[in-house]
């Protein structure tokens, strides 16, 4: 499968769908984003049960900002449409195999479960508030 262009409008409904998502922030005049492109492309060709989206930061700004991108390339990825990974800067090809790899090998029941308790907790105070705290 090749890689697939993503707007604004098409993002949620692309990293919240089933199975894993792999996302790459990039902009035309970004030196690491093109060396960066034709690693990613093969690995779409060699993964073709992962879908890989490919955003345009210039033509996506609000999007970009949206997701908060610093700093491109900018990799992230989704499994069910929970967040998993993100990192800035290009990856080696193996790299990008062993993420898919650990992301196949995820139980999604448990990482939902622990981010339900992460984010109960949260929400009761059961963590320490600093005199900077907004809670």
């Amino acid at each position: 499968m090749s890689t697939v262009d993503v707007t604004l409008d098409q993002f949620e409904g692309t990293v919240d769908q089933d199975g894993i998502v792999m996302v790459d922030f990039w902009a035309e005049w970004c030196g690491p984003c093109k060396s960066f492109a034709p690693v990613y492309e093969a690995a779409a060709e060699r993964h073709d049960e992962v879908v890989f989206a490919k955003v345009d930061t210039e033509a996506e700004q609000q999007l970009a900002g949206m997701v908060g991108i610093q700093s491109i390339p900018t990799i992230m990825v989704f499994r069910d449409g929970v967040p998993l990974f993100r990192q800035a800067g290009a990856l080696p090809a193996d790299a990008i195999d062993d993420l898919i790899s650990q992301a196949s090998a995820l139980d999604m029941e448990v990482v939902r479960k622990e981010m339900a308790e992460a984010e109960q907790s949260h929400d009761h105070g059961d963590h320490e508030h600093g005199p900077n705290c907004n809670h």
